[in-house]
């Protein structure tokens, strides 16, 4: 379970200290798919990062699995099961996918062990597994693969920082499908993905809508849902309600 208790974080603004999360608590049970949304700047992305330890909190507390893990950086976290996909993938030259699911495993993968993982997010591996993570790969096909490392890593809680961003509708829709199984196959796998995409809130169990740095509203999608969709945007209805 995660539990974020009275989480704030405060940020240097001309001068000026700006609350960009405020007094948060909030509770995830485990083998869950939750989905963040809410107007931008309202500071989806920005909890997401505290969670993950990118970003160190003002004030309050996070608990997961039991252990306080409000004062330990990202990489402790990520040894206690806590993995982060970034908005845009960080490429990396010289080196290659197998190379990167290899360290995000820890341990030495076979090719063909690799090449499952490369399967599950719709890749097809020959074409992948010797590929530089360098610009010849487009937005869509980093996404896939920053997924592959996550899974390839077996974490326990994965959070994906709006992962519809800059990909196409084709890679949108491929995108789509590993969510779709990734809920169907969770393997204890709790999952936040920070989105304001109709199509992946139709996926949550549960929806977390924030706004100003606080949490608006919370429930099941069928709760929630009606009310941030309909004639516009979500991410414009999510800003009405009151």
């Amino acid at each position: 379970m995660l539990e974020l208790k009275n989480v704030s974080f405060n940020a240097e603004s001309d001068g000026e200290n700006v609350g960009i999360i405020r007094d948060i608590s909030l509770s995830v049970d485990d083998n869950r798919f939750i989905v963040i949304t809410g107007p931008n700047g309202g500071g989806k992305s920005t909890l997401a990062k505290l969670i993950a330890g990118i970003q160190k909190l003002s004030s309050g507390s996070i608990i997961f699995d039991g252990v306080d893990i409000t004062d330990k950086n990202i990489t402790e976290r990520a040894r206690l099961g806590i993995g982060f996909a970034f908005q845009q993938p960080v490429r990396f030259k010289g080196m290659t996918v197998l190379d990167l699911l290899r360290i995000a495993s820890g341990k030495t993968l076979s090719i063909s062990e690799a090449c499952e993982y490369l399967s599950e997010v719709g890749l097809c591996a020959k074409d992948y597994i010797n590929r530089e993570i360098n610009a010849s790969l487009s937005g869509g096909e980093l996404k896939r693969i920053e997924i592959a490392t996550v899974i390839a890593r077996d974490v326990k809680l994965a959070l994906f920082d709006e992962p519809e961003a800059g990909i196409d509708l084709w890679s949108f829709n491929n995108l789509i499908r590993i969510f779709e199984k990734m809920r169907s196959d969770r393997r204890g796998r709790t999952i936040i993905v920070i989105s304001h995409q109709e199509r992946i809130l139709n996926i949550a169990d549960e929806i977390v809508v924030i706004s100003d740095g606080r949490i608006l509203k919370q429930g099941s999608k069928d709760e929630i849902l009606p009310e941030i969709t309909g004639t516009e945007s979500a991410v414009n209805m999510c800003s009405k309600i009151q």
